[in-house]
């Protein structure tokens, strides 16, 4: 007999979007994860609870390279949530789900939400799609100091810190970063390619900096700025630092 099922319970499947670190690796491998342990050694949890993606579409892998790869990740402790840019029959059960479609994190709607918590989070239920229109905010003020294991993330342009961010906090931008006192931990402007980006801050004590993907840890910091008030820019993807009058 043919069982009809007129049962009213539905599932609720919703869709989401978080903001992920993309890695993309370069030819030579080896050169390259040379460069990632460097950077995990010396900017320690980096990458400790944080969602990545693997973009593979600049990288001329087969299958076993993929895996390869991915097994070299996964014992650097990286958490890999998707790849993108692999062939369909690159991916195999177990491995990460294929993605593709990825928006900059500009494109998608910004609520106002407290320290802690990632700026860019969306959400929409899986029916009809509702057409919205919402003003672009530039720039994000934040009127307290920025604790140690706190994260402000503000893709969609500047962000203010009326305050110090402490050693294991984190300030990420899409354009600049001022701070008005001291950096003790991290700061990332230009996050979504904006190698224009600046980095301001009353007093330079900072853990690791980076603009457009560029990167500094505390020991490539010159000493004789360290303690200063200092701005930072890209050029010739060099990180160059001056003290501020």
């Amino acid at each position: 007999m043919t069982k009809v099922l007129t049962d009213s319970r539905s599932i609720r499947i919703k869709g989401r979007s978080f903001l992920a670190v993309v890695l993309s690796p370069e030819q030579p491998l080896d050169q390259w994860l040379e460069r990632l342990d460097d950077l995990a050694a010396r900017s320690a949890g980096f990458f400790l609870s944080r969602p990545v993606v693997l973009d593979v579409a600049e990288l001329k892998l087969d299958k076993a390279g993929l895996k390869s790869l991915l097994a070299e990740l996964v014992s650097r402790n990286v958490a890999i949530m998707g790849i993108e840019g692999a062939r369909p029959s690159m991916i195999e059960p177990g491995m990460p789900p294929a993605l593709k479609g990825g928006k900059a994190a500009s494109d998608i709607e910004v609520e106002p939400v407290s320290l802690a918590t990632t700026v860019e989070v969306s959400e929409e239920p899986a029916k009809a799609p509702v057409t919205e229109i919402r003003s672009v905010v530039q720039s994000l003020m934040i009127s307290e100091p920025v604790r140690s294991g706190q994260s402000v993330i503000f893709p969609e342009g500047d962000v203010t810190i009326v305050g110090s961010v402490a050693s294991g906090a984190e300030v990420i931008a899409g354009g600049s970063i001022h701070i008005y006192g001291a950096l003790r931990g991290r700061a990332m402007a230009g996050s979504l390619g904006n190698a224009s980006a600046r980095i301001f801050c009353k007093k330079l004590e900072a853990e690791l900096l980076a603009i457009d993907g560029v990167y500094k840890v505390a020991e490539d910091i010159d000493p004789k700025l360290r303690g200063q008030a200092v701005q930072l820019w890209l050029e010739n993807d060099t990180i160059k630092a001056d003290k501020l009058n």
